[in-house]
């Protein structure tokens, strides 16, 4: 009895190490070199800032991943149903404004008051004030535009209104692989870096690269002078600054003359980029470090063998509330936490001259902070 117990044994080992070996996954992992963690010292130095937030209920909805001041004064805001809600600025009079049938993430207004969408599902469109939903760019040269995420729209004179958005990944879709953020832990996993920075010109309906090759490109922000971009990659931990007048950079190998890494090595996923009051910039930093990850960075086999494990086992970083505010030279000039992770996934915060709301991925409300004037 003992010898067959010990044979049963063998073989189901011996066919767990051949599924652990060999199983197919959707990645095809690529090494790279992740630096070594900062820890949350100096201008990143652990408080309970974020912590104990007034909450607006959103009802049956959650995870206002994007919140805007729009035109009309209201306050409107995404979240995981693929409804834009549209409310008052404390939460009163809620309604859906429009559904796009996909799910929106990053969106801002155009000059004529066009709510202009970077939807995950559908690329780049346009929801008038009479919620008529148009599509601007689905595709660039001919490949489609996967997983439109953020988006910047230009306002300057000679600006053009361009616009200018994220396509975190073109390999992950969220449609073909179970919503947005299942694509985005595969390809923070893959590592193959390919998403990239679009721009669409409404004169003439064309769409363009400004960069490509970042390891899950998400928010984008310009420059006051409208000169540059700002642009998250969530990733490799780091936020850059591109020339708004770049063509098809490669930034696989690093920074370039019109390229450069404003913030490198952060503690956290950099998520959303809002531009807030008195110049600064605000980011979310949606996930802290996992040593775990980074100790499978040059390690393409472990991040295989890991996505064969249970979903409960995938290495995603534990909750953590973090976001942050710099100026465009790479100054820190705020830094909120909430080592709790109660307000779940904090993307970026969306500055008023009241209130500080918290975008979140999750969250069953909309969380936000009286803002204190600055001295």
């Amino acid at each position: 009895m003992l010898k067959k117990v010990f044979v049963a044994l063998t073989l189901l080992m011996a066919v767990l190490a051949v599924y652990l070996a060999l199983w197919p996954v959707p990645v095809a992992p690529v090494a790279w070199v992740a630096p070594a963690e900062p820890g949350y010292t100096g201008a990143f130095a652990v408080n309970d800032r974020l912590a104990s937030l007034n909450m607006i209920d959103l009802g049956r909805e959650e995870g206002p991943e994007h919140i805007a001041i729009g035109p009309d004064g209201m306050l409107y805001t995404t979240v995981a149903s693929g409804n834009i809600l549209r409310m008052r600025p404390d939460g009163a009079a809620q309604q859906v404004f429009v559904n796009t049938g996909g799910r929106v993430l990053g969106f801002d207004f155009d000059a004529a008051g066009n709510l202009i969408a970077a939807d995950a599902v559908k690329g780049l469109l346009s929801v008038s004030p009479a919620k008529q939903v148009s599509v601007l760019a689905d595709k660039v040269g001919g490949d489609p535009i996967r997983y439109a995420d953020a988006v910047a729209v230009a306002r300057g004179a000679g600006s053009g209104g361009r616009m200018y958005f994220s396509d975190a990944s073109t390999r992950f879709a969220p449609a073909d692989w179970g919503g947005t953020f299942e694509a985005s832990v595969l390809d923070i996993i893959e590592q193959s870096s390919t998403g990239r920075i679009l721009v669409y010109d409404p004169a003439t309906k064309a769409t363009r690269i400004v960069a490509r090759g970042l390891s899950f490109a998400n928010g984008v922000a310009l420059s006051t002078d409208e000169k540059s971009l700002f642009v998250a990659e969530t990733g490799k931990y780091r936020i850059w600054k591109i020339d708004v007048q770049a063509r098809d950079l490669d930034l696989r190998a690093g920074p370039v003359a019109q390229a450069s890494v404003l913030f490198d090595n952060l503690p956290g996923y950099p998520d959303n980029l809002m531009r807030g009051l008195d110049g600064k910039i605000w980011a979310g930093l949606v996930k802290p470090r996992n040593p775990a990850v980074d100790r499978m960075a040059d390690k393409p086999f472990l991040r295989s063998l890991s996505l064969r494990l249970p979903r409960a086992m995938w290495p995603v970083p534990k909750a953590y509330g973090h976001v942050m505010a710099f100026t465009e030279d790479g100054k820190v000039v705020a830094n909120m936490q909430d080592p709790t992770g109660a307000y779940p996934e904090a993307t970026s915060i969306t500055e008023t001259a009241e209130r500080l709301y918290v975008q979140s991925l999750h969250a069953k409300g909309l969380g936000w902070l009286k803002r204190m004037p600055a001295p």
